[in-house]
């Protein structure tokens, strides 16, 4: 490869160690959610995309979240978020709340429901991770992991445009 990062060849391109890297970051993310994902909705009902809707919701505390903040964090448009949250609606899960502050902003909340199938789902899924990603990277590397996975997430999330 040359300084100015062009490839001479297929083979080059496809085996430069950056593009590898994310390759199987993107690789071991997707095989991962699908397998946890489809465990998640086998014992629970609940389809991967909800349960982080949940996650979202329950970690924004008893003030509820607004959509735009639900779009930006799943880089989602406002639409897509707003269906999302439609669907969480409609299965009594979540609930749209009026801002005391700010008519035109939807704060989302959790249902009682919402609050108690996110609480069993998650510790289905914390088992899950700890079978399919600390277990197999031992604790010390799962640690450097995540806090190398958070350093990533949080870049890229400053990258990110507003969501339209």
């Amino acid at each position: 490869m040359t300084a100015d990062h062009t490839f001479r060849t297929p083979q080059e391109a496809a085996n430069d160690p950056r593009i590898l890297i994310f390759g199987r970051l993107m690789g071991a993310a997707n095989r991962l959610e699908y397998i946890l994902g489809r465990e998640l909705e086998s014992e629970t009902g609940l389809s991967h995309t909800l349960f982080e809707l949940l996650l979202m919701v329950g970690r924004s505390g008893d003030g509820g979240l607004p959509v735009r903040d639900i779009a930006q964090g799943r880089v989602l448009t406002s639409g897509g978020a707003t269906r999302l949250v439609q669907r969480g609606v409609d299965q009594g899960l979540v609930a749209r709340t009026p801002s005391k502050t700010d008519a035109r902003v939807q704060l989302i909340t959790l249902t009682s429901t919402g609050r108690a199938l996110l609480l069993r789902a998650s510790a289905l899924h914390a088992r899950n991770v700890e079978r399919h990603i600390v277990d197999v990277l031992g604790a010390e590397d799962a640690a450097d992991f995540a806090r190398s996975v958070r350093a990533l997430s949080i870049s890229a999330a400053g990258s990110l445009p507003p969501m339209p």
